[in-house]
């Protein structure tokens, strides 16, 4: 009870500290795209456009666990400073060697890699802040937000970087988002000077840390059943997120492109809305397995089609499905996990879940080269046939978060017993 009224007029702070994440996310998404359509102009190869996301996404995953030790050990929000700042140096080399005459894949994997290490501070700090600042009752809303804010850099900036890129070229991308680093640690400095910095006094080895992690994670049978099913659902979503840009460009240009990508995005805009507002009433279990389903079926509906038409339409439904998935998870591990293990708990969640990502990345663009090479289509209906195979395994597997009972119980966490 003490904790909550400690909390109480904490969701302003909040909504400042999400408005730096929003910002920050829009940046991000104009240098994702722009680096996109520049390297498939370069190569035409779904590959190396999958070896740019790989590189920006495989240094955050394998330092999210460390970054956890961190985010429970030290100022979460002096963190969340130092990696959103920091990040920012990567971006400036490749503008650098833009800026000279052209930046080769080798000096753009460099670029991309070095910001990503700073940013891997940033998400478990993040997460465990959220926990920091409010109170039970307003999860479920700020997960809505969060989501909302995490889909920014798919809403709002592929419009704004292909109508860019139509009066300009990608350096101006970089430079914006490069701006927008430090409107984020702006937000973090205030929120940070309005709340008690919630740091550990034990002097644990990051071993000890980290063990320790684990060991909240294991302590539910059901928590780690919902990690190892998420890592596999993230296996084949990460499938569609590398391949969707070279599907559509090739058959279309960087606007079109930019134009798809927003109205897709903005099933996520809609439903996160609705989350924000209304928030989620109960039945977690049940609204994330049949959202996942529906998500796997419209992947499907999105790699039938050469059309932008019918493209919008199953990217929309498909991202329509996003938020409520993701509220659900997190509001049935955030209510399972210790407020004091936050920290490490989300580092090592978040590490476990995403390793189907680094194989997609690693695999989907070489897969979808090989594909359309066998068939003689080209790398945009390759990527369409690894698209249609990734959402019927989305689809299948989404159906088992249905069925075990130690799932089922984390809805009740007060009521369930350890290793049930």
């Amino acid at each position: 009870m003490s904790d909550s009224m400690n909390k109480t007029g904490n969701f302003r702070k909040f909504l400042l500290l999400w408005t730096g994440e929003l910002i920050s996310s829009i940046g991000g998404g104009l240098t994702s795209f722009g680096l996109g359509v520049y390297i498939f102009q370069q190569t035409g190869s779904a590959a190396s456009m999958a070896l740019i996301t790989l590189l920006g996404f495989l240094p955050t995953l394998l330092l999210s666990v460390p970054a956890g030790v961190l985010a429970d050990r030290y100022d979460r929000r002096l963190l969340m400073m130092i990696g959103d700042g920091c990040s920012a140096l990567g971006i400036v080399y490749i503008l650098f060697c833009m800026m000279r005459g052209g930046a080769s894949l080798n000096q753009i994997c460099l670029g991309v890699s070095v910001s990503a290490v700073f940013s891997a501070l940033l998400e478990p700090s993040f997460r465990a802040t959220i926990t920091d600042l409010l109170t039970k009752e307003e999860y479920a809303k700020a997960s809505g937000l969060v989501s909302l804010a995490g889909s920014a850099r798919y809403l709002f900036s592929p419009v704004i970087a292909g109508f860019l890129l139509t009066v300009s070229d990608v350096k101006l991308l970089l430079v914006i988002d490069i701006c927008t680093f430090f409107l984020t640690v702006v937000s973090a400095a205030v929120v940070r000077k309005g709340i008690h910095s919630n740091v550990t006094e034990e002097k644990e080895s990051f071993t000890q840390s980290i063990a320790e992690g684990w060991h909240v994670i294991c302590a539910k049978r059901g928590v780690l059943l919902l990690v190892a099913i998420s890592s596999a659902v993230t296996l084949f979503m990460g499938m569609f997120q590398i391949l969707a840009e070279p599907l559509i460009l090739a058959f279309a240009d960087a606007k079109t492109l930019g134009v798809t990508e927003t109205i897709c995005a903005c099933g996520m805009l809609v439903s996160g809305l609705i989350l924000g507002i209304r928030g989620l009433k109960g039945h977690y279990v049940r609204t994330l397995g049949i959202s996942l389903i529906l998500a796997g079926s419209f992947m499907v509906g999105f790699g039938v089609f050469e059309n932008i038409i019918p493209l919008c339409v199953s990217g929309f439904l498909f991202f329509s499905t996003l938020p409520f998935a993701n509220s659900c998870l997190d509001y049935l591990t955030r209510t399972n996990i210790a407020d004091e293990a936050q920290g490490r708990a989300w580092g090592l969640i978040g590490f476990l879940s995403q390793l189907g990502y680094v194989v997609a990345y690693a695999v989907s663009g070489a897969a979808a080269d090989a594909v359309g090479r066998m068939g003689g289509r080209g790398v945009g209906r390759g990527a369409a046939a690894v698209i249609l195979t990734a959402g019927a395994c989305l689809a299948v597997i989404a159906g088992l978060i249905l069925v075990p009972k130690s799932i089922q119980e984390l809805e009740n966490p007060l009521s369930s017993s350890d290793g049930s």
